[in-house]
């Protein structure tokens, strides 16, 4: 993993990650996933940005904090549960992600803000400085199903936030 040189703030390859977080066989869980690898088919693959790095975790748990370790910003794509529609897309800074703790918003228990959390009391400048999360309300998380129809509508939507921030954040290297 390439790390970013933190007192010049000089913008190097792997400053920002993106990463897709879900189970791949657990329906709409697997949204993070989906979103990431849409992305990636649509913007990436076509640019070369040595700066832009990519990962595609499955469940991930407190292994979330070494994927984020070094890196100057980062993009988190996951299922997320609340009382909006399925496909519905949200978007957080890291203070917002209190709201989702204690299993309320991830749709695999352990989830993104509570390793966040324990993440900036352990290893607190380890973290990346500016970190949003993307989140794709799930509907159905049958084991063994694929995406509904609703999060599936949601990838491009998804797929053009993620480029609009990585944007915003080469912009204010």
């Amino acid at each position: 993993m390439n790390h970013p040189t933190d007192a010049a703030r000089v913008f190097i390859p792997g400053s920002i990650k993106i990463i897709g977080i879900g189970q791949s066989m657990r329906g709409d869980d697997a949204a993070g996933l989906a979103a990431v690898q849409r992305w990636y088919e649509t913007y990436q693959a076509k640019l070369s940005r040595p700066h832009v790095q990519y990962e595609l975790a499955e469940l991930p748990g407190v292994g979330l904090l070494s994927l984020l370790e070094g890196t100057r910003a980062a993009i988190l794509v996951d299922a997320v549960h609340s009382d909006s529609k399925a496909g519905t897309v949200h978007v957080f800074n890291e203070n917002q992600l209190e709201a989702f703790m204690e299993g309320a918003g991830s749709a695999h228990g352990w989830g993104v803000a509570e390793t966040l959390s324990l993440g900036r009391k352990l290893m607190p400048t380890e973290l990346p400085e500016k970190l949003i999360l993307i989140g794709i309300e799930a509907g159905q998380l049958n084991l063994g199903e694929s995406l509904s129809p609703e999060v599936e509508a949601a990838l491009s939507e998804v797929g053009c936030l993620i480029e609009k921030y990585i944007n915003m954040a080469r912009e204010q290297k």
